[in-house]
């Protein structure tokens, strides 16, 4: 892989994972439009445990937080707020995780064409703007129960579609609530590390029976670079986001489906 497409496609991952632009569609289309060879299935693990390593990385001290008061509950200690938060993360990643299991080749098979990606892009822009718009902005994540926890779950889940955006779903789903912005983005960002894990654990399988080689300098490389941009990502989009609304986003997902229409013969 050239050091140009590695640095390209990795921060890509990094900055894409949590912006509510959906990760798979950029890592999908660029090296298509590009002309670029396919990255292959060890630098995805790579980039995917890079951004990982970034998310524990920045939240490190509520998840402390949220690791301890977990264990106290399971001791029978009682639950606090952080415990509950950690319960919550841990409920809202079912839905994927069957989804996941039962959907995935599918998925991978009818689901990657560009059309579907648009048009995917472009309504579940949609959606975000009307949630943003609608959105009483007024609850915390730590005021969610058990209904909204499976609502965001399931909207999590549909972003197995490619275009969807993982990030958008769950923000989504956390704005109609009548979260505010930064408590959405938030819970989406916890709610991301089960993820990465189950979908790199995944990958990983799917690695060990591949018999490509490994290139490790490449695969590390990877890794370095989307933790960086995934960690910096996070940092001000939390700040950026407080002042200003989703509704950048929801243009560039509108302009970034109407182009690939055009691209591919639609439009």
């Amino acid at each position: 892989m050239l050091l140009s497409h590695l640095i390209t496609l990795a921060v890509l991952q990094g900055l894409t994972e949590f912006l509510p632009v959906s990760s798979s569609a950029h890592l999908i289309l660029v090296p298509r439009l590009l002309g670029w060879p396919d990255q292959g299935l060890a630098f995805d693990v790579a980039v995917h445990l890079g951004t990982l390593t970034a998310v524990v990385l920045y939240f490190r001290t509520e998840l402390a937080r949220m690791s301890v008061e977990w264990l106290a509950s399971v001791r029978g200690r009682g639950t606090g707020p952080e415990g509950r938060l950690a319960w919550y993360v841990l409920l809202g990643t079912i839905p994927v995780g069957l989804a996941g299991l039962l959907l995935k080749d599918w998925v991978e098979t009818a689901l990657r064409s560009p059309l579907v990606i648009a048009w995917a892009t472009i309504g579940f822009g949609v959606l975000l703007g009307l949630a943003d718009w609608q959105g009483r902005r007024v609850r915390s994540e730590h005021s969610l129960g058990v209904f909204g926890v499976l609502f965001i779950g399931v909207a999590q889940a549909l972003a197995l579609i490619p275009g969807t955006s993982r990030s958008g779903a769950t923000m989504t789903a956390a704005l109609a609530l009548g979260l505010t912005r930064e408590a959405a983005a938030r819970f989406s960002f916890l709610l991301s590390i089960p993820v990465i894990v189950l979908a790199g654990a995944l990958e990983i399988k799917g690695l060990i029976a591949s018999p490509d080689p490994v290139h490790w300098p490449t695969l590390i490389g990877g890794a370095v670079v989307s933790a960086i941009s995934a960690f910096v990502c996070i940092h001000f989009f939390l700040k950026w986001i407080a002042r200003l609304s989703m509704w950048p986003f929801v243009i560039y997902r509108f302009a970034l489906g109407g182009v690939l229409l055009i691209l591919f013969g639609v439009l």
